[in-house]
């Protein structure tokens, strides 16, 4: 029978950068979603279209590498996306056997409303925080992100 170690000392993780970034990000998300459930897309269906409308005309392959998708679930989705009107997929002229992947003009009412919802929402988050310090902060997260593509883009 396997016992517990005693811990000898208990950890915050309340103020651990990854696990604040995850909580953070993933409430963002929640409210944001419940925000907008009335245009009637999904958070996967959302996340691929701002991508998209973000950098328009990728491939499939190099839409799921940006997305972290496997290929066959992001193929699905873009089927239901494709049904709905939302996007085309036309041939790659460069590559016979690759896709490209285009917004519709359908996307532009929406995407108004998801980015007013969305600044509404950064307001509501940053209530109480003075400008400077607002700005110090997106400066810093900036910074953060460069430093991790910057990471992600050594060779191991």
């Amino acid at each position: 029978m396997e016992t517990r170690k005693p811990r000898s000392k208990t950890r915050d993780f309340g103020r651990n950068l990854g696990f604040l970034v995850h909580d953070v990000a993933r409430l963002m998300r929640r409210v944001f979603d419940r925000r907008v459930k009335h245009l009637g897309l999904t958070r996967s269906q959302w996340f691929v279209l701002a991508h998209l409308y973000r950098t328009d005309a990728q491939t499939q392959q190099h839409l799921a590498d940006e997305l972290d998708m496997e290929r066959a679930p992001l193929s699905k989705l873009l089927d239901r996306l494709e049904a709905g009107g939302w996007i085309e997929r036309q041939a790659d002229p460069g590559d016979r056997r690759a896709n490209r992947v285009y917004i519709t003009e359908k996307i532009d009412p929406l995407m108004n409303e998801m980015v007013t919802q969305g600044e509404i929402l950064t307001a509501n988050i940053l209530s109480g925080i003075d400008t400077g310090t607002r700005e110090q902060f997106l400066t810093v997260l900036a910074q953060v992100k460069s430093n991790l593509i910057a990471m992600e883009q050594e060779k191991l």
